[in-house]
């Protein structure tokens, strides 16, 4: 049986700034790489063993995925373009304190998160979903089995996670937050309300 593990980036410069990153491509804070080396020993400790780390060619990404495969004794992760951040259109750079003023109605409020639907040249959830899709189908044809680990970002992943479980995106959106440095499994022997198997809350205790 295959399972495919979603990981979150540590939390990088917009991330701390208070900014929507998207495609913007900053570093790792030292609380990034912080929180990627803690990943590693908490996936060492449930006793997680990976064939393969796959990462979003974006540095705050690629970097978390180097950092876990060097702690549990892999190669560096191949970078596979699909797994990169949503595209945010006209709000990239923006403050995250202004998505609500910026793009109104059109948003979906969490208890974390507020997300935006379609501001100009934004790639939208639906079109996210078709995304991940495509990509779960390469990770599909390259293992047939074991464990893989897909090192993203935060919307995206949220949208990974939807497609392998075929939910409705805007139900799936609040069902919990995915943090910097966090884990999401997907397998036919995981039920989708229990995917979020390790959050920073939990590393903390």
């Amino acid at each position: 049986m295959l399972k495919i593990y979603l990981a979150r980036h540590g939390q990088d410069r917009d991330n701390v700034n208070g900014l929507l990153n998207g495609r913007r491509d900053e570093p790792l804070t030292d609380l990034g790489v912080f929180q990627a080396r803690e990943l590693a020993q908490k996936i060492k400790d449930l006793g997680i063993k990976f064939e393969k780390v796959y990462a979003s060619p974006l540095q705050r990404a690629y970097k978390t995925g180097e950092v876990i495969a060097e702690a549990i004794g892999l190669e560096k992760p191949e970078a596979i373009k699909d797994l990169i951040e949503r595209n945010f259109g006209v709000m990239t750079g923006e403050e995250i304190a202004d998505i609500e003023l910026m793009c109104a109605p059109d948003i979906i409020k969490t208890k974390t998160v507020t997300y935006f639907l379609k501001p100009k040249g934004a790639e939208t959830f639906p079109q996210l979903i078709r995304r991940a899709k495509r990509l779960l189908r390469q990770v599909r044809r390259r293992h047939k089995d074991g464990n893989v680990l897909l090192v993203t970002h935060g919307d995206f992943g949220k949208m990974i996670f939807v497609a392998y479980y075929r939910l409705n995106w805007k139900k799936a959106l609040p069902m919990f937050h995915f943090g910097n440095g966090e884990l999401i499994e997907l397998s036919s022997g995981m039920k989708a309300e229990n995917a979020h198997i390790l959050s920073a809350k939990q590393y903390n205790r």
